[in-house]
């Protein structure tokens, strides 16, 4: 239970930081830098409990990886949601007045953007935070957050700059983007996780879990009997 709580807690202040520095009199254009730091100080502080997911879409990018039980990633998931809705609901009462403006994206480019920082978002997880090479680095957090800094610079008046499906979710009950739109983010984002758990695997075949490794050479031995 302690790894669910924690990813509450951080979706929780992760989506806490972006309703209150875009509604309102907030951070205005340093928001990106202020949403990129929540993330990692989060990740820094729950990262030892959890793996500091605080996104659905990065605990299937894990999971896919291999360094996520699937017994953990619908609780994960849950959680994460929750935390987003109730910071939502916080922002709310202390925003409580101020307008609000939802985001009308185009579809296409908001797809296109949301999928590609979320692969980068994803990508980058997988190889600062669970990659073995990098076991016990000090700069994952950093790495992390500001993968999320780059995004909502780039591409934050395009698709809103979410990259997280949690996030998605809790911008839509701010009122920042409309319920209609929701589908663009969770087709964009878990695709975009998906993929980047593909090339990952891809690109570090030494990483490859033990149990998949010894399928594939015992496969490899089958068909090497097969042909002597």
């Amino acid at each position: 239970m302690n790894k669910y709580v924690a990813e509450f807690i951080g979706t929780f202040f992760l989506v806490l930081t972006i309703g209150c520095t875009v509604i309102g009199q907030g951070a205005g254009p340093l928001a990106p830098l202020a949403i990129g730091s929540a993330l990692m100080v989060m990740i820094f502080a729950g990262g030892h409990i959890s793996g500091g997911h605080f996104n659905p879409a990065v605990t299937l990018g894990v999971w896919l990886r291999g360094k996520c039980e699937a017994k953990d990633v619908a609780p994960y998931m849950l959680f994460q949601a929750i935390g987003a809705v109730l910071a939502g609901l916080v922002v709310k009462f202390l925003k409580g007045g101020a307008a609000v403006a939802p985001l009308h994206p185009a579809t296409v480019p908001a797809l296109v953007a949301e999928f590609l920082f979320t692969f980068a978002l994803v990508y980058v997880v997988l190889n600062v935070a669970t990659a073995k090479s990098t076991s016990g680095n000090s700069f994952y957090g950093l790495a992390i957050g500001f993968t999320v800094l780059v995004g909502a610079f780039s591409v934050g008046n395009i698709s809103g700059g979410a990259f997280n499906p949690a996030v998605a979710v809790g911008i839509s009950v701010l009122g920042l983007s409309s319920w209609v739109n929701i589908w663009i983010y969770l087709v964009a984002e878990f695709a975009g996780a998906a993929v980047a758990a593909g090339a990952f695997k891809a690109l570090n075949p030494a990483e490859q879990p033990q149990e998949q490794k010894g399928t594939v050479l015992s496969a490899a031995r089958k068909d090497s009997y097969s042909h002597s």
